[in-house]
């Protein structure tokens, strides 16, 4: 009878020995398993912001080229520094590419050759700032323009005419 104690003793020991063992597998496979969720979640999550982050990046290229295709001067009726709807159409597009980055820009305004130097001076202040001020109030911030006013100094167009007059009175944006 103590051999056979023995061998019941010694059977349940090796059966609890492999149910504890059993049991653990079980454990470490669940815990490999969700691991390997939790890896797969991760990746397909760095996959998604990846994709987020070339579309925004795409969508900003395209930003600044539809501002590059409108041109960086903008163009203002005789002794007058009110932005004309084409004006203000072109600094749209500007305003969209500069939110999405850091960059500053420097507004400068110009005149025709008609008025003194002095008056000039001042349209050509007025006309910078007006640009400016139109892009602060459509949220860029003003610490990233700056103006600055040549006046009648710098013309593109030399001559005495409507035609040269008209290209001279103008906002460059650099």
């Amino acid at each position: 009878m103590t051999k056979s104690t023995l061998y019941a003793k010694w059977i349940s020991l090796v059966f609890a020995a492999f149910f504890l063992a059993a049991c653990s597998g079980n454990d470490t496979k669940e815990a490999e398993a969700a691991a390997a969720a939790a890896e797969e979640q991760a990746a397909q999550e760095a996959a998604a912001e990846e994709a987020e982050q070339q579309a925004q990046v795409k969508a900003q290229q395209g930003r600044e080229a539809a501002a590059a295709d409108v041109g960086t001067v903008f163009y203002f009726e005789f002794d007058s520094s009110s932005l004309t709807d084409d004006a203000r159409a072109q600094v749209d597009a500007h305003i969209q590419a500069l939110l999405g980055n850091n960059d500053s820009v420097r507004l400068e305004g110009h005149t025709d050759e008609r008025g003194t130097r002095e008056y000039n001076l001042a349209l050509g202040e007025r006309r910078a700032n007006a640009v400016r001020d139109y892009m602060v109030a459509n949220g860029l911030p003003s610490y990233r323009i700056e103006t600055i006013s040549y006046g009648e100094e710098n013309p593109v167009a030399y001559g005495s005419g409507e035609s040269n007059w008209q290209q001279n009175r103008r906002v460059e944006l650099k």
